[in-house]
């Protein structure tokens, strides 16, 4: 795991252990062997649990149960994270699915509903703690330089507070989500998607908490553009499940010839800074970094402006994004940059190239997410914000603004990267 995800793990299992009043077990070990002394120290007949869809863990978690089985254990797996399983889901010919759309709308919504949310259970016994268990701080899950300062301020790590988020959500913000989403400056998004990673809330919870809410809202479209939000999630999952090459190699086989730029050392560290000069990428960039999330609009902004713009590798940012995001999973931080590189199933047109000032201006209108992250330009006024290089001199010297001081030069020229983006899309076009 990331940097971020071994954060919010140490804090989730913090929680956890004391809603189970101090008696979470925590092993380190061959998980067959874990396993199998527990099920000897209990006298369990059975083990069951969640599966897990990661390629390699579909192939640990077989071996386990085919072993376990060999012993004389009854052993069980069931979904507890998707809302249909990936096999379940195929075209008439039985092949997976590689566009969204007809995924979700044919292949998911045609089957049965997923299955309700069941109650907490009030008869979990809590077994004493082993003497082989350890202790959480021995998982060194918590960094050793303090980083997290911020994050620490804005998330309260708990299964409470995931069903308070989704409650807020599904009450204040989920009748303009549909719209409201777009702006990073608002507050219609979620912010689920690091309980759901973590299994602190399930889908299943928030796709009917969301249905429920339709006949209390004005605005249906809202609740269906967060259950289809909630399909992108399946699909992704569906994606690594059926593609298992998916976090490494391109769908699209004609991009393994891309010509991607050499020499990109200085424009991937001021990207991951957030000192490109291009305010909505810094401060995205920014915000990543110092609260471990960033909003989807502006993912798609920064990601664009890294694999378009400076031509560099979809893989370094799918690296960078992996450690910093509280949420980062394997299967939707993989199938996210391939879509946005082009390269991916139902990608984004290779051609369509955020531009980061006309987004800046559409979505960030008066700057307000810009002034939160890039402080250095909070006295700009809006119209200069979004391209502050271009702002007269007596704008800038009463913004206290010095370009290329105390905030960056553009590192390249917008217009110019999309035309040498477009040229190197050109040599991908006549391979199969």
């Amino acid at each position: 795991m990331g940097g971020a995800s071994r954060w919010w793990l140490h804090h989730a299992l913090e929680s956890l252990n004391q809603s189970l009043h101090g008696k979470l077990n925590i092993f380190e070990g061959d998980p067959l062997q874990v396993l199998s002394l527990l099920a000897e120290q209990s006298n369990a007949s059975s083990i069951v649990w969640n599966r897990c869809y990661e390629p390699w863990r579909i192939a640990r978690d077989g071996k386990i149960k085919a072993a376990l089985k060999d012993m004389g254990m009854e052993v069980e797996s069931f979904n507890g994270s998707l809302l249909w399983e990936p096999w379940q889901v195929l075209k008439k010919d039985e092949t997976a699915y590689k566009v969204f759309t007809p995924y979700y709308r044919r292949g998911c919504l045609s089957k049965a509903p997923p299955r309700k949310p069941m109650p907490a259970p009030s008869n979990v016994l809590a077994q004493a703690l082993s003497k082989d268990s350890l202790a959480l701080s021995e998982l060194n899950l918590l960094p050793t330089i303090p980083w997290d300062t911020e994050m620490q301020a804005r998330w309260d790590i708990s299964e409470t507070a995931a069903q308070d988020r989704l409650d807020d959500f599904v009450m204040s913000e989920l009748e303009d989500y549909r719209e409201g989403r777009n702006f990073p400056d608002k507050a219609n998004v979620s912010r689920l998607s690091a309980y759901l990673h973590f299994g602190q809330i399930s889908a299943n919870t928030a796709w009917y908490r969301a249905s429920d809410a339709a006949a209390l809202i004005n605005n249906e479209a809202s609740v269906d553009t967060f259950l289809s939000e909630l399909g992108w999630r399946e699909f992704s999952h569906y994606l690594l499940y059926h593609f298992p090459q998916l976090p490494k190699a391109n769908l699209q086989s004609r991009f393994d010839i891309f010509p991607w730029a050499a020499n990109t050392n200085a424009d991937l560290k001021a990207w991951q800074q957030g000192r490109t000069g291009y305010p909505l990428v810094d401060a995205g960039m920014r915000e990543l970094f110092t609260t471990g999330y960033m909003h989807n609009r502006v993912r798609m902004v920064v990601g664009s402006f890294l694999v378009k713009n400076l031509l560099i590798h979809w893989h370094k940012g799918e690296e960078w994004f992996w450690d910093c995001l509280v949420d980062a999973d394997l299967a939707a931080n993989s199938a996210s940059w391939q879509w946005i590189a082009g390269c991916g199933a139902d990608a984004a047109p290779f051609f369509r190239i955020f531009n980061p000032i006309t987004q800046s201006e559409k979505f960030d209108k008066q700057g307000e997410y810009i002034r939160r992250y890039v402080p250095e330009l909070a006295q700009m006024p809006a119209k200069y914000i979004h391209a502050p290089w271009l702002a007269p001199p007596e704008v800038l010297a009463a913004a206290e603004v010095e370009i290329g001081t105390n905030y960056p030069s553009p590192i390249m020229d917008i217009k110019e990267s999309r035309e040498r983006a477009l040229a190197a899309f050109a040599l991908t076009k006549n391979v199969a």
